[in-house]
């Protein structure tokens, strides 16, 4: 793939400008976004002016994945891993300052005390709930569909060259 080198600043004046242009057109419409991607990445392969497109997705819907049960004890270990991650980042940044076995007792220190922190905010904050959300999930933003959308000034020559855009 040859992409022609872009300043980062002209780039983003130019989506900016671009953003607040005339009308657009459809020129495809795909099920998916990787669909949409491709169709992007070929027209910028075949030198199309990109700055001047735009991958809309319409039908947007929220899906929320449930992951499974969340009790009080998950709650708090998972509390426990997060707590334990954060302090174990303090530890290594405060452990900079420590030579030899104090170092590794920093960070020993700064890995417990967020562990035992994060445990105990996991519970309280799950406990807090009351029963109201005895569950975990995954939130994410899907659309029905997305077009691909150009300038109409241009929307001629996109159609055309999406025209060539072997099946996948």
């Amino acid at each position: 793939m040859r992409h022609p080198p872009v300043r980062a600043l002209s780039a983003i004046l130019s989506c900016m400008e671009a953003s607040t242009a005339g009308a657009r057109a459809t020129v495809a419409t795909y099920d998916s976004y990787r669909e949409a991607e491709r169709a992007v990445d070929f027209l910028s392969d075949r030198d199309f002016p990109v700055e001047r497109a735009a991958i809309v997705g319409t039908g947007l819907k929220t899906v929320e994945q449930v992951a499974g049960r969340l009790t009080t004890g998950r709650a708090a270990l998972m509390g426990a891993g997060q707590g334990a991650m954060i302090g174990l980042l303090f530890g290594l940044l405060f452990g900079l300052f420590f030579n030899g076995p104090a170092f590794f007792g920093v960070l020993l220190y700064g890995l417990v005390a967020g562990l035992l922190f994060g445990a105990a905010f996991g519970a309280i904050a799950q406990a807090a709930q009351g029963g109201r959300r005895d569950f975990a999930s995954v939130r994410s933003m899907q659309a029905e569909r997305y077009e691909v959308q150009v300038d109409q000034e241009v929307s001629a020559q996109a159609k055309q060259l999406l025209a060539e855009l072997p099946a996948a």
